[in-house]
């Protein structure tokens, strides 16, 4: 009965759960923040619009939330937590202590008050984007990744930090986070840790107008990650270029049998030049050195009947001495040799003359 009544009063009853609040308009005018509990109010004409918000999801989300902040400032006040934030800082917004959400650089936010406690604290992206150390844990366990930019550096590595394409620093072994708002951030990582690298395969032609194929191999260690990475695009592929000429000098300046007498060393001037080149790309060289010289087929099949050929001539001479030394020793008693083959040789031409 009391509902029919109400109703042809133009009255109606509201209720309102305890995890909720609810905003009112009557005839498009804004009437209150509803609490919770039971709310008598008037709609003639169906006039009333009331908006229901769930505490489970604390943030105030409203097409009228600018308007009833406006129009209804003590009793936003009092409801609403708001986090506004400059253009050069962000805010941590803290639930009951834990982290909750990350306003960027000229934001607003808004959260029920109800559904705190709210707590803020403030940083500013002025001189860094980098963020402080004590929330780096709380962000990374948190859902809050499209705030910030996660980069692992790890033991023998230096990070170099570029923000929107300059270099601005290098960053040791750890987890480092940035702030994404509106720059662009990116880490490029530098071994510092002791290499090795291979130029195989490099077809060369040497100073008797022969062509080899050589591999070579060096060490390295950066020195200096800034210099490195600023100076060189890619700087291994550039200590790869340097390597390649300087044996190219160093063999063009050789025949191929000083090259096969001593395959292990390069030229001390072409090596001194790649040192000197690699170091003002911060990049220091160690021991370079030719690991192999591969011959064309064709020449390996000469250098074989070469070596073939010289062990023929050496069984020859061999042969020889042993028939001389027989005819001798069916003429004479005894034979004294001294100084080795050399001697057996001069006492043998002494005895045919």
């Amino acid at each position: 009965m009391m509902k029919m009544i109400e109703r042809a009063l133009g009255y109606e009853r509201i209720v309102v759960k305890e995890n909720e609040r609810a905003l009112a308009l009557l005839n498009g005018r804004f009437v209150g923040i509803l609490e919770p509990g039971e709310h008598l109010m008037r709609n003639r004409r169906k006039g009333l619009v009331v908006e229901r918000h769930s505490l489970v999801r604390p943030e105030f989300v409203s097409e009228y939330r600018d308007a009833l902040i406006r129009e209804m400032p003590e009793a936003s006040a009092v409801h609403f937590t708001e986090v506004r934030t400059a253009a050069d800082e962000v805010a941590l917004v803290f639930r009951d202590s834990r982290l909750y959400a990350v306003q960027k650089p000229d934001g607003h936010a808004v959260f029920w008050t109800a559904a705190g406690p709210w707590s803020v604290e403030r940083v500013s992206v002025v001189d860094t984007l980098a963020v402080p150390a004590k929330y780096v844990k709380r962000l990374k366990q948190t859902a809050l990744k499209d705030t910030v930019l996660a980069f692992e550096v790890q033991d023998g590595q230096v990070g170099v930090l570029y923000v929107d394409g300059d270099l601005v620093s290098t960053l040791g072994p750890g987890s480092h986070l940035f702030w994404q708002v509106g720059s662009r951030v990116s880490v490029k990582l530098i071994d510092t840790r002791l290499q090795s690298l291979e130029v195989t395969g490099q077809d060369v032609l040497t100073r008797d107008r022969v062509t080899i194929r050589v591999n070579v191999s060096a060490e390295y260690r950066v020195t200096d990650p800034r210099k490195a990475a600023q100076s060189a695009k890619d700087y291994a592929e550039t200590f790869y270029r340097a390597l390649q000429l300087a044996f190219r000098k160093t063999i063009g300046m050789r025949s191929l049998d000083q090259i096969l007498e001593d395959k292990v060393t390069v030229d001390a001037e072409a090596a001194g030049t790649v040192r000197s080149e690699m170091a003002a790309l911060g990049i220091e060289v160690g021991e370079i050195a030719l690991k192999d010289v591969i011959l064309p087929g064709e020449m390996r099949e000469i250098l074989n009947q070469v070596v073939a050929a010289e062990k023929e001539a050496e069984a020859n001479v061999s042969r020889s001495t042993f028939e001389a030394l027989e005819k001798i020793a069916s003429k004479v008693e005894r034979l004294t040799v001294h100084n080795g083959t050399g001697g057996l040789m001069n006492e043998i031409a002494k005895l045919r003359d």
